[in-house]
């Protein structure tokens, strides 16, 4: 996919006052420290898209870019790390679990997780409740520029491993590099190829 253009087009306090939903959509979440902002601006190719901080939880609000002017790109809170009081993060994570249940545009959701460390429980725990919830969602491997390919290619193996002790089947999984604007080709790959069967098999999500 060749990013023509890519907008923001508003934040919203609650998943209500997202845009309208008649185009498909893409949310990206993951820990408050795991480059998500990096990620997105890399695959855009626009280095102030997002908005990028040393300071975890950035990113409050839901975030809207729409992309080719055909689809959303959505750039939701970070879980888990943030310096936050706890009644805030309990408002992150009703945000993000009533926008995820009631979204209904929503076509899939990348979950990213940074290549360098171990499953952590909170990573797993949220995508066995996407699972649960019956949310269509990939797994995204950030920073796999700090690893060797050898490290990259064994903390995959040890993920994948982790994941088929309560999984039949794996989600599709990326490695990605914000840094050598790496892996973000095959995300876009994918949402081009689930736009176009949303296309042809012209699916509507305002009915």
């Amino acid at each position: 996919m060749v990013i023509k253009t890519a907008e923001f087009v508003k934040s919203s306090q609650k998943w209500q006052d997202c845009p309208e939903p008649t185009m498909p959509e893409y949310a990206f979440i993951g820990r408050s420290n795991v480059g998500k902002s990096s990620l997105i601006n890399a695959m855009m190719n626009h280095k102030d898209l997002a908005k990028t901080s040393q300071t975890p939880g950035k990113t409050q609000l839901i975030n809207h870019f729409l992309v080719n002017e055909n689809w959303y790109l959505t750039d939701l809170p970070g879980y888990g790390y943030a310096k936050v009081s706890k009644s805030l993060r309990k408002d992150f994570e009703k945000l993000i679990t009533n926008y995820i249940l009631n979204r209904k545009n929503l076509v899939n959701l990348f979950v990213l997780v940074d290549i360098r460390h171990t499953p952590q429980k909170i990573d797993l725990e949220f995508m066995r409740w996407l699972g649960e919830s019956s949310v269509p969602f990939s797994i995204v491997f950030t920073k796999a520029d700090k690893l060797k390919s050898g490290g990259v290619d064994r903390n995959v193996e040890v993920y994948k491993n982790e994941l088929l002790q309560t999984w039949e089947d794996l989600p599709d999984l990326y490695v990605t590099s914000a840094e050598k604007k790496e892996g973000g080709d095959l995300i876009l790959k994918f949402i081009q190829k689930t736009n176009d069967f949303l296309i042809k098999n012209k699916v509507r999500f305002d009915d």
